[in-house]
């Protein structure tokens, strides 16, 4: 059987992360099962539909780095269709006008019940089940209907989403049999929480993909973090590029328990893979961020500091204030130790190569002549060159900053 399964977002606003998930899912099985996955909009509430929504719904589809095969759909093209099913339902007697609408008749006696690849059986009972209004008194089909009419129209086999469509099956699988389809597989995935134990929301922080991607996350990463969000392929393994995830995902190791984002982990993770990438990879992929929020810093500085912050930052969004005094003038700060940083000045003048190793051995032979420690020593002159207790590397920035513009400081410092 060539597997085929849809992604049917609703045109409702931003793309919410955890639908992202199980968007990954779905494509993650349909690539791994060599099949199609197909994108579909489920606009059947026309008022709620933006047009907007629907390209960022596909923009961040395609970031995060999931594509979809043939054209985007939406349920409203099939409606002519939906509605000839639904009076095809009339016929039969499996549905009835009720004030202009049209309602499906729920079978009343037995059980309706399916076999959840992740969930494992689940029943209802069809008594407790109400008649569905599945055409609206102006023509319009309800979800519940054309979902599944889509579903039999594309040629869906697997039927992959949140958990929350635990509800809806047994009605869809009623309008199914009522229709003489076949039943496609189900999977309904876990849902995820934050770190209270409730669903995901904006109250636990950013939860759509343009927030991510403004932080300075990689694509990469956060594929990778969605992935891990209720499936593993082993008890150990947790950095996986995108052809091992293809290449590892099933079904059968997706958990029915609700996942937990974890932020720290998604930062650990986006660290790892920022300090993977080559250098001028990684300048590039920083520059890039830069320009796309505006930042006009030259670009020869922004690449030299590169080596400088890759093994120190998570993500991009922290580069800025951790190398602001790199490209912005600094303000004396208050409280530094004048001694020591005047002493530095004085040293550090008579230094004829203007380089980190010097500059490092000239510091060091400074930290002996005081008889402090390398920490106490250097800590006032960090603050007074970069008006931060935390920066890249002290000597290196130094270099950077160049001689004249660190003396600067450092006599504006100590005064």
């Amino acid at each position: 059987m060539s597997v085929k399964v849809r992604m049917a977002p609703s045109p409702t606003g931003f793309l919410h992360i955890g639908g992202v998930r199980t968007f990954l899912f779905n494509w993650l099985f349909a690539r791994q099962q060599g099949g199609e996955c197909l994108l579909r909009i489920e606009n059947t509430d026309t008022s709620r539909e933006v047009a907007e929504a629907v390209d960022q719904i596909q923009e961040s589809l395609r970031w995060v780095g999931i594509e979809w095969d043939g054209p985007v759909t939406y349920q409203l093209d099939t409606a002519d269709r939906a509605r000839e099913l639904a009076h095809e339902l009339l016929e039969k007697g499996d549905a009835y006008e009720d004030e202009g609408a049209i309602r499906f008749r729920q079978p009343k006696e037995g059980t309706v019940s399916w076999v959840d690849v992740v969930r494992g059986e689940i029943e209802f009972r069809n008594e407790l089940l109400p008649d569905l209004v599945i055409v609206r008194s102006d023509g319009r089909p309800t979800y519940n209907f054309v979902s599944p009419v889509d579903d039999i129209l594309d040629g869906i086999t697997h039927v992959i989403r949140a958990e929350d469509h635990v509800s809806n099956t047994p009605s869809q699988i009623n309008i199914l049999r009522a229709l003489g389809a076949e039943l496609p597989v189900y999977a309904h995935v876990p849902n995820i929480n934050g770190d209270d134990g409730k669903k995901l929301s904006k109250r636990h922080g950013a939860i759509s993909v343009d927030v991510f991607r403004d932080d300075g996350y990689l694509p990469a990463a956060l594929m990778n973090f969605l992935a891990l969000l209720g499936w593993s392929y082993d008890d150990k393994t947790t950095v996986m590029s995108r052809h091992e995830l293809i290449e590892r995902f099933s079904l059968e190791r997706v958990v029915p328990s609700p996942a937990t984002f974890d932020y720290k982990k998604l930062d650990w993770m986006n660290g790892m893979y920022l300090r993977a990438l080559q250098p001028d990879e990684y300048a590039h992929f920083l520059e890039r961020w830069l320009r796309e929020h505006d930042i006009d810093w030259p670009q020869q500085r922004v690449y030299a500091t590169a080596p400088l912050v890759q093994e120190k930052i998570e993500k991009f969004s922290q580069y800025p204030d951790f190398v602001r005094f790199l490209f912005e003038d600094v303000a004396p700060p208050d409280g530094v130790d004048g001694k020591v940083v005047a002493a530095a000045a004085d040293r550090l003048e008579r230094l004829p190569t203007w380089e980190a190793g010097a500059i490092e051995e000239d510091l060091r032979g400074l930290v002996d002549e005081l008889g402090e420690k390398p920490r106490t020593a250097f800590a006032p002159i960090r603050l007074a060159v970069t008006g931060s207790k935390v920066s890249p590397g002290l000597f290196e920035s130094l270099e950077l900053l160049g001689r004249d513009e660190s003396l600067r400081r450092l006599r504006a410092a100590a005064a």
